[in-house]
């Protein structure tokens, strides 16, 4: 009778969705990541996002909740770069043995000098790194497939539903890449010249062909001084540059300011570092980027 009970509850278990098994607890370091993950996760996947939608990952403070998250988890979803500063200390103090996954490996990253400039480099140093990787579609491509390598390696038994979510998301990011390409085209390249508010869009110019200039560094942590304001102001005026723009981050008041001195009008907001929530314009990666050239699209191409 109980080899039979035995033999009923196995064939039960291996009956149930993958949704009804227990999942794989993965916790990712910012919202656009946990994204990626539940993308490439789907049912098997149970994932925590430490700073939410709206949150400000470069200025984060972790709580004991988020110990108690990663000491549960059994992957930890990072972007590195310098990005998660506050990170290795509550990975520390968790106690847990997760593994910790850096999503950027591969990527060709760009380093920002003192005078903003950037160019690209394949390894360097974290502190004067340019974190916004996924600012480009060709770059999510890599944090996605080294999602779904970390994936398969924590739960080989989902290898396949692993590969095929991937497969699939992959091809949405192809398509938002063609379609990104082909709205940037629509916008004249003396126009294609815009204030943001900190540096995130590095990665974005460099795919897409669009000049982002920010009176603040790569992290919202940066003082903006009166130096740099005058400069952008300045650079405004001799440029003719159309529009400036909204972080849903950063403080408007220095755009505002920015706009008010050189009569440029406000193109919109940008997504930099944060979805929205579920209710917003930019729930999922896609949404986001899709908001962006949208905004960007309708401020500049007239």
């Amino acid at each position: 009778m109980i080899r039979i009970a035995v033999v009923v509850l196995s064939l039960l278990a291996a009956a149930l969705p993958a949704g009804a098994q227990e999942r794989i607890g993965v916790v990712a370091s910012f919202s656009i990541l946990g994204d990626f993950v539940r993308s490439v996760g789907g049912d098997r996947v149970a994932v925590t996002t430490l700073v939410g939608p709206t949150g400000d990952v470069h200025v984060y403070t972790p709580s004991p909740r988020d110990a108690k998250q990663i000491a549960d988890a059994k992957l930890v979803v990072v972007n590195g770069l310098g990005l998660e500063g506050w990170l290795p200390r509550l990975v520390q103090s968790s106690g847990g043995k997760a593994t910790i996954v850096t999503v950027t490996k591969g990527i060709k990253t760009r380093e920002a000098d003192k005078d903003g400039e950037a160019h690209g480099h394949s390894h360097g140093d974290d502190e004067h790194t340019d974190p916004h990787a996924w600012q480009s579609v060709p770059n999510a491509r890599i944090y996605v497939a080294n999602i779904r390598d970390a994936l398969i390696a924590a739960d080989p038994a989902g290898e396949a539903s692993y590969r095929a979510n991937t497969e699939a998301y992959l091809a949405k990011l192809d398509a938002l890449d063609r379609d990104v390409r082909e709205q940037v085209a629509k916008i004249p390249p003396t126009a294609r010249k815009v204030i943001s508010t900190h540096d995130a869009f590095g990665y974005f110019a460099d795919a897409y062909g669009i000049t982002f200039i920010a009176p603040q560094g790569v992290s919202t942590e940066s003082e903006v001084s009166a130096r740099d304001v005058a400069r952008i102001i300045k650079q405004i005026r001799a440029s003719k540059i159309p529009a400036v723009f909204l972080e849903n981050i950063s403080d408007p008041r220095l755009i505002q300011r920015i706009a008010a001195e050189t009569g440029a009008k406000i193109g919109g907001t940008l997504y930099s570092d944060s979805l929205t929530a579920e209710n917003g314009d930019a729930p999922t990666y896609i949404d986001m980027v899709r908001h962006n050239i949208r905004t960007l699209t309708s401020a500049l191409a007239g």
